[in-house]
């Protein structure tokens, strides 16, 4: 078994944004992919996969959360298509020079003070 497959078989429990970011770098590095990876290439084909990621809710009505009428392969499925999406952000946030986890934070940072929480209620 190559050493490629063995890593993609281990079960990362916490892994960073910083991490994934690299290991996504040296993904595309390895098969010459970066000359197609420009921001509006890695933008159009995360819109495909959110696509994708929609046709799995499309007729379904509501769902609960936590999926407990899913299938296990429904969820895998859905925990793919996740995936795709969240790899085509962290990529393309690096191709556009931004660091998505300092821009995330700060972004909750504004919201916080945009929406404050209600004040207590009286009784």
């Amino acid at each position: 078994m190559g050493e490629e497959k063995e890593n993609a078989q281990e079960r990362v429990v916490d892994i960073s944004l910083k991490d994934l970011s690299k290991k996504l770098e040296e993904f595309a590095r390895v098969r010459d992919w970066e000359k197609y990876h420009s921001p509006r290439n890695l933008l159009l084909a995360m819109v495909g996969e959110v696509g994708e990621l929609s046709e799995i809710f499309q007729w379904r009505g509501e769902v609960d959360k936590g999926l407990p009428n899913w299938e296990e392969s429904e969820k895998e499925h859905l925990g793919e298509e996740l995936s795709d999406v969240l790899l085509y952000l962290i990529r393309l946030s690096d191709i556009c020079g931004i660091d998505l986890g300092d821009a995330a934070s700060r972004k909750l940072v504004k919201d916080a003070i945009k929406y404050p929480p209600p004040p207590p209620k009286v009784l």
